[in-house]
């Protein structure tokens, strides 16, 4: 590839050709803010923050730095009193419209904005006060609310909707000064085909865009003495929970998570991936029952709640060839409202069932018809990452200095193919797993064709006299990409692994935000990902059908996979929707 020779603030920096002044500046040690850009999804150089001067041969000019290229040659300043003063005015501009709420809001202390304003030390009362927009609180779906009076419109928000997840059901209403975010007709976000991924969150710079957060109504729960009060923790958790507490990305805390749901009062902390493990047993007897009864094919995953309304949505036709089986989450409740309570003596509905998820989706899983396996919901709550987080430091725990616990037995042991769930691949590894071992007796534990952070991945096994045509896809866009070509006979498979999250669970909706000036250098995705096969690799057992708790629970209970009393309790039914955008 062509390399260019640029100097940023005088220091001489090799670059590729195509390469931004905003790259190139990172390249040389130097962040240049912004606060509507996103690589590869939002490069619309529209918020002028970026604004940086360059040379090329005739005299020094202010350009968007996220989107102008470099030139061979081109000089670079990116801190001169020029520059800092242009993106002062623009903040300061972009501030007189913006609700100031900041002491309250549940983005302070990680919010682009706020942080901008502090480094270019602009107050938070400035030049350009006078008329403002005011607009009403959109908390029509179930997973998240809406507060256009804290939008900057930097349309992060719209692209990834667009873009990533290929459903577009926000976008730019009216023009000029009158300019908002919001849905077709003005709908709100619940009356629309939105399924609820949270990805939008994700990228927000500021606090326009929330989780709906129940972390009162659990506190209360807990403290009340008439309630057994049970959380559960989903793999993708332990490897993000972290970056709550300024640790490294892609750190495993999964022993002091245990240790701080236990200071926070829970009555019993267990893993959801002892339900993945549950998880895999059903649908591996199912996949492997549809193909030698001819059942229908391709079998698609059901674990991602937001994937799920997807496909009801946009793929109702498809419908039937979802596995029935419910999510990890929804099968852990169940379990814990039936065979759990059986064996405690409680009555179900004394027990609340609270989930730590990455995924905003949950939310309004756990509001889905045939999710009910006791008669009262199987979950009760569905918290974020986040919202786990905030609880934690509310509480004032110091979750640095945790010495490491154990989750509680029996529905905290679990296997290596559990705890893989959380990345993009894992379900398909796990099941593939125990389905070569069901059907041939081998025990193959590494399926490295099924991993990586790529959006689709394809791949053939060699199982007994079958061919099995597996693929996997992470971000709805490339979901629709891949059923697409099924649909038209461009593609024929056995078995699909669909994510709604681009990466899999670990860059769920609801894990921890990231400023753009990480989330455009760092593969969140693969970091955390990493976290998640080293501790598979480490784990005694790998494979879900070896867990000795899920054969206790078998063995006492459901009798074996795919029984009619696992289906009553751990499995679900779909219902096909209109599209609304």
């Amino acid at each position: 590839m062509e390399n260019l020779t640029v100097k940023v603030n005088g220091v001489e920096v090799s670059v590729p050709k195509g390469t931004t002044v905003l790259e190139a500046a990172h390249i040389a040690g130097i962040e240049i803010p912004t606060l509507c850009y996103m690589k590869e999804i939002n490069e619309i150089g529209a918020c002028r923050i970026c604004i940086t001067e360059v040379n090329e041969g005739r005299g020094f000019r202010l350009v968007a730095g996220c989107v102008y290229p470099c030139t061979d040659g081109m000089e670079i300043r990116t801190n001169t009193p020029n520059v800092i003063d242009s993106r002062r005015k623009t903040l300061e501009l972009i501030l007189s419209t913006h609700e100031r709420k900041c002491l309250s809001c549940v983005r302070s202390g990680n919010c682009e904005l706020q942080t901008l304003a502090n480094e270019l030390g602009v107050e938070m009362e400035d030049n350009y006060d006078g008329e403002t927009n005011k607009y009403e609180i959109d908390d029509s779906a179930a997973h998240m609310y809406r507060d256009n009076n804290k939008c900057i419109l930097c349309r992060r928000c719209v692209a990834v909707c667009e873009k990533t997840q290929g459903i577009g059901v926000i976008g730019a209403n009216e023009r000029g000064f009158k300019t908002f975010i919001g849905s077709a007709f003005d709908m709100g976000l619940g009356d629309t085909s939105c399924v609820s991924c949270g990805q939008c969150i994700a990228v927000c710079p500021t606090g326009a865009i929330a989780e709906k957060d129940y972390t009162t109504e659990v506190l209360a729960a807990i403290a009340d003495p008439e309630k057994h009060v049970i959380v559960q923790t989903a793999p993708a958790v332990r490897a993000a929970l972290g970056e709550c507490f300024d640790m490294p990305i892609g750190t495993n805390v999964e022993g002091k998570m245990v240790t701080a749901l236990r200071l926070l009062g829970f009555d019993k902390v267990f893993d959801t991936d002892f339900a993945a493990d549950l998880t895999i047993m059903e649908e591996s007897t199912e996949f492997i029952n549809r193909v030698k009864n001819g059942g229908k094919l391709p079998l698609i995953t059901s674990c991602s709640p937001g994937w799920i309304k997807y496909c009801e949505h946009y793929f109702p036709d498809m419908i039937d060839n979802l596995s029935s089986c419910k999510s990890p989450q929804q099968m852990f409740g169940a379990t814990a409202k039936t065979f759990y309570a059986e064996k405690m003596g409680i009555d179900p509905k004394n027990i609340v069932m609270v989930s730590i998820m990455p995924c905003t989706a949950k939310k309004f899983e756990i509001g889905r018809d045939d999710q009910n396996a006791a008669g009262v919901p199987d979950v009760d709550f569905a918290l974020t990452t986040r919202e786990l987080g905030r609880m934690i430091k509310r509480a004032g725990i110091n979750f640095t200095a945790l010495n490491d616990g154990k989750f509680d037995e029996p529905l905290g042991i679990s296997t290596g193919a559990a705890v893989i769930f959380g990345a993009t691949g894992g379900v398909m590894e796990a099941a593939l797993r125990t389905a070569v071992h069901t059907l041939t007796g081998a025990d193959v534990v590494d399926f490295p064709e099924v991993r990586g952070t790529e959006g689709i991945k394809e791949a053939t096994y060699k199982v007994g006299d079958l061919d099995v045509k597996v693929a996997v896809a992470s971000g709805l866009s490339n979901a629709n990409e891949l059923l697409t070509k099924v649909q038209n006979g461009e593609a024929d498979y056995h078995f699909i692994e669909i994510m709604g999250c681009p990466g899999g669970c670990v860059n769920g909706g609801g894990q921890p935000q990231q400023p753009a000036t990480v989330r455009n250098f760092t593969d969140l995705r693969a970091e955390r990902a990493k976290a998640l096969y080293d501790q598979d690799a480490a784990m005694p057992v790998r494979k879900s059908h070896e867990n000795p708790a899920v054969k206790a629970v078998y063995d006492e209970f459901f009798g074996e996979p795919g029984s009619h009393k696992a289906h009553e309790i751990l499995h679900t039914s779909y219902v096909k929707r209109t599209i609304n955008k």
